[in-house]
C-alpha cells in the first residue's frame, strides 16, 4: 500500500502559490477601456499610439466594467489613463450639476492628480430610440413624447439605469413613469428587432442604428449634455511618458463622428478585432470591406492571444486553489476536532458562496487599491474554501468511531493520530473537495475578466460586448475544456494518491 502523505502535497501547492509570477504594475504604459464597443476600439488605438512611440510599450485592461470601477483603477494607479467623455466627467465623475468645458473640468481634477485632454473629435451623446416603423405608427418624434405612451417597454443599459444622466435625469426631466427593465447594451439592439422591447438607450455613434432602422427621439428640452470623448489621465503620465505623451497628443481631433460610427461598424457589423481597426486606423487605412467572417472558428478559438489567455486563466485558477487549499483543510480539521466552532466556520464559507462573482470582486477593487489579479485572486480564493472546508470537516468525521478509538488507545498524540490515521482515511473526501473547488474555480474565473485580470473572460466579455457568438464561444468552450482536463487530472492524482483499500470503499 502506497503511503499517503497529504501534508507533503498540501505544502507543494502552498509553495507554487508564492512562487507563481504575479503580473505587477511594471514600466509599460497602463491603458484601461470600459466593457462597449467603442472604448475598446479608443482604448486600442491608445495603447498601439503608445507602443509605436518606443517608450517603454504599453498594456491595454480591456473591458473593466462600467464608469466607476475604471474611475476607480485610475485613482488608485492601477491604470494610467482611459477614454472617457465630458459629460461623464462634469455629471458622473465630478458630480457637478451642468456640463463644463475642457478647461473647467481640469480645475476641477487637478486636486484628485487627475486630468483631461486629447478630445479625440467627435461627441458621442447618449440617446433613446425606437424602431422607426413603430414610432411613426405612434407619432414619436421626441423625448417628450414618450409620456403619451405608458405601454412602452424600456430596455435600458444597468448603466444608464443608474446614472444621474441617465434614466433618473431623463425620467424627471420629461415626467415618464415606465419602469424599465435592465439590458445589457450588447443585446440591447436584437432585443428591441425582435420585437421584446420598444426603447433602448443608444450611444450616438453606434454602428447599429441605422443598420436596425432605429429612430433617435429628438431631446427638446436639451437634457443629455455633450460627451466630448477625451482621455482622462493621471497628471504624471505626460512627466513620465514624455514621448508617449506627445505621441498621443498628435490624436487630438483626428476621428470625425462619421469615422467612428464606421470604426464601430468594423467591429460590430463586420467582426474585425479591436487590434486590426486601430493598426488600420493609425495606418490610414479603413479597411472597411474587410470582413473577419473568413476567419475559420478555431482560428478564432487558437488565435494568437490563446496562450496569453491560458496562461493567465491557469495562474487565477491553481494560484487560488493552492491557497485555498493550505486555508482550507487546517479549517475543516480544526472544525471537525472543535464542535464550538464547527457551525461558525461551515456557516461562514458558506455565506461567501452567496455573494454574487461580480459584487464581490467589485468591493474587493477599493480593499485591496487595485484591479487585476490581486482582487480576482482574492474572490478565487474565497469560493475555492466552501467545497475544501465541508470536504474536509465531512471526511474526519464519517471516520468510524472504532477506527478513532483505536488510534487513542495506542497511545498516539494528537498530531500523530490526524497524520497517521485521519488524513489517510479522509484523504479520498478532502481531495474530491479540491477537486469540486478547482472546477468551480474554472468556471468563476471567467468573471475576473471584468476587472482586468485576463484569461478566456476576456473574450467572453468582448463577445457579450459586441453581441458577437463566435467570439463568445471562442472564450467559453477553451473554459470548458479546461474544466474536463482539470476534472480528469484530479482523478489521476486521485489514483496516485489515495491507497487502492480507500478507493474500493
Amino acid at each position: 500500500m502506497r503511503k499517503v502523505c497529504l501534508g507533503r502535497w498540501i505544502l507543494t501547492l502552498a509553495v507554487a502559490a508564492v512562487l507563481l509570477p504575479l503580473p505587477v504594475r511594471g514600466a509599460p504604459l497602463v491603458v484601461g477601456s470600459k466593457r462597449f464597443t467603442e472604448s475598446y476600439i479608443l482604448g486600442e488605438i491608445l495603447t498601439r499610439t503608445a507602443e509605436d512611440a518606443g517608450e517603454g510599450g504599453a498594456v491595454h485592461r480591456r473591458g473593466l466594467g462600467n464608469t466607476g470601477i475604471v474611475y476607480a483603477a485610475l485613482l488608485s494607479g492601477s491604470i494610467d489613463l482611459y477614454p472617457e467623455y465630458t459629460g461623464t466627467i462634469a455629471l458622473e465623475i465630478l458630480k457637478g450639476d451642468a456640463p463644463a468645458d475642457l478647461a473647467t473640468l481640469n480645475r476641477r481634477l487637478a486636486p484628485l492628480g487627475l486630468g483631461a485632454a486629447i478630445p479625440f473629435g467627435f461627441n458621442d451623446t447618449y440617446a433613446l430610440a425606437m424602431q422607426r416603423t413603430a414610432a411613426e405608427k405612434l407619432g414619436i418624434r421626441t423625448l417628450e413624447d414618450l409620456a403619451r405612451h405608458r405601454q412602452l417597454r424600456y430596455g435600458l443599459s444597468n448603466e444608464f439605469l443608474n446614472r444621474q444622466d441617465g434614466w433618473p435625469g431623463v425620467k424627471a426631466r420629461y415626467g415618464l413613469t415606465a419602469v424599465p427593465q435592465g439590458l445589457d447594451h450588447g443585446l440591447a439592439y436584437e432585443a428591441i428587432a425582435a420585437g421584446q422591447i420598444d426603447v433602448i438607450d443608444i450611444y450616438s455613434t453606434d454602428a447599429k442604428i441605422d443598420r436596425y432602422d432605429l429612430r433617435v427621439l429628438a431631446d427638446n428640452r436639451q437634457f443629455f449634455p455633450a460627451y466630448d470623448a477625451v482621455v482622462l489621465y493621471r497628471l504624471d503620465v505626460p512627466q513620465r511618458y514624455p514621448k508617449t505623451w506627445a505621441a498621443l497628443e498628435k490624436l487630438t481631433g483626428q476621428i470625425s463622428a462619421a469615422r467612428m460610427v464606421r470604426l464601430n461598424a468594423d467591429a460590430e457589423l463586420r467582426g474585425r478585432s479591436f487590434a486590426a481597426i486601430a493598426t488600420d486606423f493609425l495606418a490610414g487605412r479603413t479597411a472597411a470591406t474587410e470582413a473577419a467572417a473568413s476567419e475559420s472558428f478555431w482560428s478564432r478559438i487558437f488565435g494568437p492571444d490563446f496562450a496569453r489567455l491560458t496562461g493567465e486563466h491557469l495562474v487565477l485558477v491553481f494560484a487560488s486553489l493552492a491557497v485555498g487549499t493550505v486555508a482550507g483543510v487546517p479549517l475543516g480539521i480544526w472544525a471537525a476536532s472543535n464542535q464550538a466552532v464547527s457551525q461558525p466556520i461551515l456557516a461562514a464559507v458558506g455565506l461567501i458562496q452567496t455573494i454574487p462573482s461580480l459584487a464581490l470582486l467589485a468591493f474587493l477593487i477599493p480593499l485591496s487599491g487595485q484591479i487585476g489579479t490581486v482582487p480576482a485572486l482574492i474572490a478565487l480564493f474565497l469560493y475555492s474554501l466552501l467545497p475544501i472546508v465541508r470536504n474536509t470537516y465531512t471526511g474526519l468525521t464519517d471516520i468510524p468511531p472504532a477506527l478513532r478509538e483505536a488510534a487513542v488507545a495506542l497511545g498516539l498524540p494528537f498530531g500523530a493520530r490526524l497524520r497517521l490515521v485521519a488524513l489517510p482515511l479522509a484523504s479520498r473526501a478532502i481531495l474530491a473537495g479540491v477537486k469540486t473547488a478547482a472546477v468551480i474555480n474554472v468556471g468563476t474565473a471567467t468573471i475576473a475578466a471584468f476587472v482586468g485580470a485576463g484569461g478566456y473572460g476576456e473574450r467572453i466579455a468582448t463577445g457579450l460586448a459586441l453581441n458577437d457568438n463566435a467570439t463568445l464561444l471562442a472564450g467559453a468552450l477553451p473554459a470548458a475544456a479546461l474544466a474536463l482536463v482539470v476534472q480528469l487530472a484530479f482523478e489521476l492524482v486521485d489514483r496516485w494518491l489515495v491507497p487502492e483499500s480507500l478507493r474500493k470503499h
